[in-house]
């Protein structure tokens, strides 16, 4: 393998270990919020769980950027992103994610656009309580992947 790859993984690596961290501290957040009922909390659940997304977009960027050499541009540039780590690209790389995941993490990608542009007191409980409860799955699901695809890399 060689420096540069090397160099990549760890930095996919890295975001993993950041992105992992999010995640407790979303699950953390929301049980406070439901044990406090105070609407404080759900504004940190919100805010990890925009940051959980945008990790994981990070990771997908550095991809698009350094073995795909397209990253995507335009008002739909977060979707498009998203569907190009689902999609192989032939003789370049497989599909870094699998479909099921593809789909799990579009509803995070919708939410996180909602964060960037909506006051965080007009973010519900309902809005957050599916989100929350497929965090842990989604999350291992795209690890997983991640797992697979830095597995191919370092075979590269």
């Amino acid at each position: 393998m060689t420096n540069k790859s090397l160099t990549f993984v760890s930095r996919i690596r890295e975001e993993l270990n950041g992105i992992e961290r999010l995640v407790q501290r979303t699950l953390k957040a929301w049980d406070s919020a439901r044990d406090a009922s105070d609407d404080l909390y759900l504004d940190s659940v919100a805010l990890n769980l925009h940051g959980v997304y945008s990790g994981i977009e990070k990771i997908f960027e550095m991809i698009a950027k350094d073995i795909d050499s397209s990253l995507p541009t335009g008002d739909s540039w977060h979707y498009d992103l998203l569907k190009q780590m689902a999609t192989e690209i032939q003789q370049v790389r497989p599909a870094v994610i699998k479909m099921q995941t593809f789909s799990n993490l579009n509803e995070y990608r919708g939410f996180r656009h909602i964060v960037r542009n909506v006051y965080t007191y007009n973010i519900s409980l309902k809005k957050l309580t599916p989100l929350v409860g497929d965090l842990q799955s989604t999350y291992d699901m795209f690890n997983a992947d991640m797992d697979e695809f830095i597995q191919i890399i370092e075979k590269m």
